[in-house]
């Protein structure tokens, strides 16, 4: 392996590529070149829009075949907390059971949707940035799969916390004739995300990176992972990166929120069409954001590795 030398802004100290810094020149890169995130906004969406549709009329099924007290939550408070989870419990009750049957159907659709039009993308996006990456849709499919299975188990264990802090905060006090911890609830909730949601970030990188090396050197799926793995000192950039990540997701959904709830102080002034366009807008722009950090970090794995590699393909 050649030994790291400055390339397409790649900051240099010291003899080491240093993960954060570079991502600084990484951002400024995407920056100037707004049709890399406008083509993964593209295929994103090509995605996002029928999928949304589906989701939407099925819900909507869901919940006009399902009994539901929906003047009682309408005017659920929570000052009423024993009323509120009842009324919660029984909600729930009655729509998990035709949920989980239509997922039976919906979820590997829309896995296989997914892995088609991922790959497709990440292939486009990935050859915009650099020409001579070699298309392995075959093999990004397969990753793909790989990913989003082991997205799905963080996913079930994430689910099975919350089950039991349910159990421990509101489901156990109701049986035992107390109030609910709802309070208690909601911040072991948020506590819990957010160390799956690092804890992900943190352990995925190799599944993210994988993808990027079978374009970079033409490899299968085996191949691949086990040098997405063993990367030597690329390894701890990588991570370096994908926490910086994580840190700026969360970021950009804290910011989500506080700009979601900005007109509720204004809201005996301001009509509902309104706030659904302004909600709508911040959307919009949580998503275009969401993108371009996502096409940044793979720009910045590509530019690191053809840093110690000694490439000089990026265009």
């Amino acid at each position: 392996m050649k030994p790291p030398t400055q390339d397409h802004g790649v900051v240099i100290a010291a003899g080491t590529v240093r993960g954060t810094q570079s991502l600084v020149h990484t951002l400024e890169r995407c920056w100037r070149k707004p049709g890399w995130t406008a083509l993964e906004v593209l295929w994103r969406w090509v995605f996002g829009a029928p999928t949304l549709l589906l989701l939407w009329l099925v819900g909507t099924r869901i919940v006009q075949k399902t009994p539901l007290d929906v003047s009682a939550l309408k005017s659920m408070t929570i000052q009423d907390q024993m009323g509120a989870a009842e009324l919660l419990a029984r909600t729930m009750g009655a729509l998990i059971p035709p949920t989980l049957r239509t997922l039976l159907w919906l979820a590997p659709l829309l896995f296989v949707f997914w892995v088609v039009i991922s790959s497709a993308g990440r292939t486009l996006v990935l050859r915009r940035v650099d020409g001579q990456l070699h298309s392995r849709m075959g093999t990004l499919m397969v990753l793909q799969s790989l990913r989003i299975l082991a997205l799905l188990v963080t996913f079930a264990g994430w689910f099975l916390c919350l089950q039991w802090i349910s159990k421990v905060t509101i489901t156990r006090p109701l049986g035992a004739g107390s109030e609910p911890n709802l309070v208690g609830y909601f911040s072991l909730a948020i506590v819990t995300t957010l160390m799956f949601f690092s804890s992900w970030a943190v352990a995925s990188w190799g599944l993210t990176v994988a993808p990027l090396l079978a374009m970079l050197r033409d490899q299968g799926v085996k191949k691949s992972l086990a040098a997405a793995f063993h990367l030597g000192p690329l390894k701890s950039k990588l991570m370096e990166i994908n926490l910086v990540m994580c840190i700026v997701k969360l970021a950009l959904i804290v910011l989500g929120l506080v700009f979601s709830s900005t007109p509720m102080a204004f809201e005996s002034v301001m009509t509902q069409t309104y706030l659904r366009s302004w909600w709508l807008a911040v959307s919009l722009i949580y998503f275009v954001a969401s993108d371009f950090f996502h096409v940044a970090r793979l720009v910045a794995y590509l530019e690191l590795w053809q840093a110690y590699e000694g490439n000089e393909g990026l265009g």
